[in-house]
């Protein structure tokens, strides 16, 4: 009997199929919450893109918190050059941005930054907030036209899509942004933007203007002024 429980445990026998032992029982309490930490941590160390909690459930047994999990292993990263950040609907193992000018001096940038110009960043900020939205309602927003290569930079860049077509005489598309969007700008979903009120109150963007179409800002000398982003933080 205990030879078929080891063997079930170990996905031994039944052709190779048996049940991953997620539950561990046969481990006393800590050791059971350590092995799941190391589990879940492993699990995202191994993963080149954010890892969702349906994902890391896989691994941890029924009655596990993911979020109380992800909770110690941030507590045992305290003071290491990374940390578990919660990024695009999961969590990635990020470098501290302490470090970045380190890692660049050693081994440079393997992430080719996204230069935008103000204006992309403007029109990419805009569909953040008011997607799906179409290029003809951007630029009625902006007053001036969003031209179809600005589009096309930010598709390019990944950080916008196609949407669903809009119900608009023609059926224009839509665009959406992206999960490259949200870690780019280090955010877990889109709720995490800023406050609308934040950029009003900074003076860079006001609801008034957006509504009667006059939003973009006088870029004279400015239009060529790259932003530049890169996630390697």
């Amino acid at each position: 009997m205990m030879a078929d429980a080891r063997r079930k445990r170990t996905g031994q026998g039944d052709g190779g199929e048996g049940l991953f032992d997620r539950e561990l029982d046969h481990l006393p309490p800590e050791a059971r919450w350590r092995e799941w930490m190391h589990r879940v941590e492993a699990t995202i160390f191994a993963a080149s893109e954010p890892v969702g909690r349906e994902t890391l459930a896989r691994v941890v047994g029924k009655s596990c918190s993911i979020d109380l999990l992800i909770d110690d292993i941030r507590e045992e990263l305290r003071g290491r050059p990374y940390d578990l950040v919660s990024v695009a609907g999961g969590w990635k193992h990020l470098t501290r941005p302490a470090y970045a000018d380190a890692i660049r001096a050693a081994v440079g940038s393997n992430q080719k930054a996204v230069d935008l110009t103000q204006s992309d960043v403007l029109v990419l900020m805009c569909i953040g907030y008011f997607q799906p939205i179409t290029r003809g309602e951007l630029s009625s927003f902006f007053g001036k036209e969003i031209s179809r290569d600005l589009i096309g930079r930010l598709r390019g860049a990944g950080l916008i899509a196609s949407g669903p077509r809009s119900p608009t005489p023609g059926a224009p598309y839509t665009y959406v942004t992206t999960k490259a969007f949200l870690l780019e700008f280090g955010l877990d979903t889109l709720r995490d933007l800023p406050d609308f009120e934040a950029f009003e109150d900074a003076g860079l963007l006001s609801k008034d203007k957006l509504l009667a179409g006059d939003i973009m800002p006088d870029l004279s000398g400015a239009e060529n002024e790259d932003v530049s982003l890169n996630g390697d933080e």
